[in-house]
């Protein structure tokens, strides 16, 4: 069966959520996406979190394509949100993760985040980022195994 998002759903837009303590990193995701991810996608429409249990009320009664958490939000960051997204939704929607160190990768496979984008924000690779994994989402190719928990880790 073919998962249920916003554009599938008839959606003439993409839904995405973007989730940061942090008024400017939510500025900068904002800035970076843009109205179009890319050619192939429809137009995006973003609802921005300060808080993980707005943005978890939110997945309660609205579908999202997307998810973009912020790594080093406070109190709770966007690894443990992704975490709790994937676990107490049936059909969640796809998380990208934006990390600060590069060597926090690996915790992204723990918090099973379907991509990882890098922070300070990149408006080149953020977009290009999301898209593809809306893409995969769309095709039904997204999985758990893009990041696979441990596999990025050298223990």
């Amino acid at each position: 069966m073919a998962k249920t998002t916003n554009a599938s759903r008839g959606g003439a837009v993409l839904a995405l959520a973007v989730y940061s303590d942090n008024r400017l990193v939510r500025e900068q995701v904002v800035a970076a996406l843009g109205n179009h991810l890319a050619d192939d996608l429809p137009p995006v429409a973003i609802t921005q979190f300060a808080t993980p249990a707005a943005l978890i009320a939110a997945l309660d009664e609205s579908v999202f394509d997307c998810v973009i958490l912020d790594g080093e939000a406070a109190p709770l960051g966007g690894m443990g949100v992704s975490y709790q997204i994937k676990d107490e939704f049936n059909d969640p929607p796809p998380t990208v993760l934006l990390v600060a160190r590069q060597m926090d990768g690996w915790l992204a496979t723990w918090s099973r985040a379907d991509g990882v984008a890098p922070m300070p924000i990149d408006p080149l690779t953020l977009p290009e980022v999301v898209a593809e994994v809306i893409r995969a989402d769309q095709a039904g190719t997204l999985d758990d195994t893009i990041l696979v928990p441990g596999a990025a880790s050298r223990h």
